[in-house]
């Protein structure tokens, strides 16, 4: 599966078991919400703190790929520039082994034998 395909599954998986247990504890424990006074339906209140969680959760992971990205592209960045420096510094053997595998390789058409 893609990550964004897990991503979405996993978001909905959280906010439908948040949904269930949510409402199940709240009916068993005898929990009511209330806000500025009033009381919140236990769907509502579940979800909205479902949503805030995802929210959360969504930010969390854009700051952690973002970390992550960063140090992924400055390890490439600094593995090509070894790379470039190493070509750089060994232009001359690369050139001859070249020259040296152009002029000994065996030709395609040199091989071929008459049977019969």
């Amino acid at each position: 599966m893609s990550f964004f395909k897990s991503l979405i599954l996993a978001i909905f998986a959280t906010l439908f078991l948040t949904y269930v247990l949510g409402t199940s504890l709240l009916e068993v424990l005898n929990i009511s919400v209330y806000m500025n006074g009033e009381l919140i339906e236990p769907v509502k209140a579940i979800g909205v703190s479902a949503v805030v969680t995802v929210i959360l959760v969504l930010v969390a992971l854009a700051i952690i790929l973002s970390v992550f990205g960063s140090l992924i592209f400055v390890g490439l960045l600094v593995a090509g520039s070894l790379a470039m420096v190493a070509v750089g510094i060994f232009w001359p053997v690369l050139l001859i082994a070249v020259v040296i595998w152009l002029v000994t390789r065996k030709k395609a058409g040199n091989h071929c034998e008459r049977v019969g």
